[in-house]
């Protein structure tokens, strides 16, 4: 069975990105393949890095252990949030750590040859469409085949309920299609 990997690039409670990418996770589910589902605000405190701190400590446990992830999927499911028209932080820094050579390992091989399904979702009216490019650039360039379709959702803000999870049957049903979409690339 495949194996994707589902996460968002915002570690902030509620956020709207990390309810994207679980309906759409639902929808690599329903395709088949085994998912898991991360929130990265557990892993919003690795250090920033630097290579200093890589050569005097090296990798974090918590940067190592996101790595281990991206090294036993397949495929990825990343909802990105839009700041200032660029990824958040916690995401680079999270692709940056795992881009790190460890002995035995092939460069990259966290990330060369599988496959990426790219979602934004903003309470904005172009729901994080200017985030995509920047990301699926910076996914390319490290060997992730990244889909050409993608999605973007616009006032997410009225597609949630109290929970924080996406209601809005179209949407739902937009966000599950990327997650078969992913699932049938593998």
């Amino acid at each position: 069975m495949k194996k994707v990997l589902a996460f968002a690039g915002s570690g902030r409670k509620h956020s709207f990105n990390f309810a994207a990418v679980k309906k759409a996770a639902e929808g690599a589910k329903s395709a088949g393949c085994e998912v898991t589902v991360v929130d990265m605000s557990e892993y919003a405190d690795i250090p920033i890095f630097t290579e200093d701190l890589e050569a005097e400590q090296g990798i974090p446990a918590k940067a190592k252990a996101f790595k281990e992830l991206l090294k036993s999927h397949d495929a990825f499911l990343i909802a990105s949030p839009e700041y200032n028209s660029g990824y958040s932080a916690l995401f680079k820094n999270v692709i940056d750590w795992a881009s790190r050579k460890e002995e035995g390992e092939r460069p990259l091989e966290a990330f060369k040859g599988k496959f990426a399904a790219l979602i934004a979702a903003s309470p904005g009216g172009l729901g994080g469409i200017r985030v995509l490019v920047p990301v699926r650039l910076l996914l390319s360039n490290i060997g992730i085949n990244v889909l050409g379709d993608q999605l973007a959702i616009g006032n997410v803000g009225n597609l949630v309920n109290d929970k924080y999870e996406i209601s809005d049957e179209v949407t739902v049903k937009k966000l599950n299609n990327i997650g078969k979409q992913l699932a049938s690339m593998l």
